[in-house]
């Protein structure tokens, strides 16, 4: 009888830990269990800008889905490129200033969230 018991004793445990690790965290509770969670992992969506010797490429990571416009501006303020890229999940976009104008340019990436620049100078 004592075995008998112990059995269900462990057994009644054994089953109350597994239900309460496969409900998770409380801060989890009555959320998703799929997709990325951004309070779980940090998330830079900020474009990043790589420049090769006369070359700029340029590559944004965008989870929103919503139009980015991307913009060339010259010294003066006039514009000297514009694209915009519609529901992309990532834009790429690569510059090429070896025949370009000696000049300061400066790329502006517009998304929902954001304004971004970089500067090119062509010397």
């Amino acid at each position: 009888m004592k075995r008998v018991l112990k059995f269900t004793v462990a057994l009644a445990l054994l089953f109350a830990s597994t239900s309460l690790l496969a409900n998770g965290p409380a801060k989890t509770f009555g959320k998703k269990g799929f997709g990325v969670e951004k309070e779980l992992i940090d998330i830079n969506l900020d474009p990043v800008f790589l420049k090769k010797g006369d070359k700029l490429l340029m590559n944004l990571l965008n989870l929103d889905q919503d139009n980015v416009i991307v913009k060339i501006y010259d010294s003066e303020g006039r514009i000297v490129f514009k694209e915009t890229f519609e529901g992309k999940l990532v834009v790429e976009k690569a510059f090429n200033f070896e025949k370009a104008f000696e000049d300061e340019y400066t790329i502006v990436v517009i998304d929902s969230n954001k304004t971004y620049k970089e500067k090119v100078t062509v010397k």
